[in-house]
C-alpha cells in the first residue's frame, strides 16, 4: 500500500505530523490524521486507525495487511526529526511504500523545505 507521511511547522504549535494513504489516494480522498510532535507509539498507532481508509491497511477482502510497526516506526522517527531540527520547515514522504506484514517499508519519493535562518 501506499502512504503519505507528511509535517508542517505551525507558528503557534510547532512541528505538525500528517498520515494517510499515499499517491493519488491523498488527493481523492482526503482521508489524513494530524498530531502535534513530538508523538508516542500510542500516538502513531491512532493516527493509523483513525483512518477511514484504515480497512484496506489491515487487509481487505483477502489482501494481506500492511506492516501497521513499520508505519508506527516511520512517524516516531519522522516525529524525531521534526523535533531535534527546528530549522525543518515542511516534508512530506509520498508515497512510502508500505509492505506487507513484517516486511517493512520504504520511501519512494520526499521532499523537504529547509530555513536558512
Amino acid at each position: 500500500k501506499e502512504v503519505i507521511l507528511g509535517m508542517t511547522r505551525d507558528p503557534q504549535f510547532g512541528p505538525m505530523l500528517m498520515f494517510g494513504l499515499g499517491g493519488i489516494y491523498v488527493e481523492v480522498l482526503k482521508d489524513v490524521t494530524f498530531r502535534i510532535a513530538p508523538i508516542t507509539p500510542s500516538d502513531a498507532e491512532g493516527m493509523i486507525r483513525e483512518l477511514r481508509s484504515f480497512p484496506l491497511l489491515r487487509g481487505a477482502r483477502g489482501e494481506k495487511p500492511s506492516d501497521l510497526n513499520a508505519i508506527v516506526g516511520s512517524l516516531l522517527r519522522l516525529s524525531q526529526l521534526v523535533t531535534e531540527f527546528p530549522e525543518l520547515v515542511e516534508m512530506d514522504i509520498n508515497p512510502l511504500i508500505v509492505f506487507p506484514e513484517g516486511q517493512g517499508a520504504v520511501a519512494l519519493d520526499a521532499r523537504m523545505t529547509i530555513a536558512l535562518e
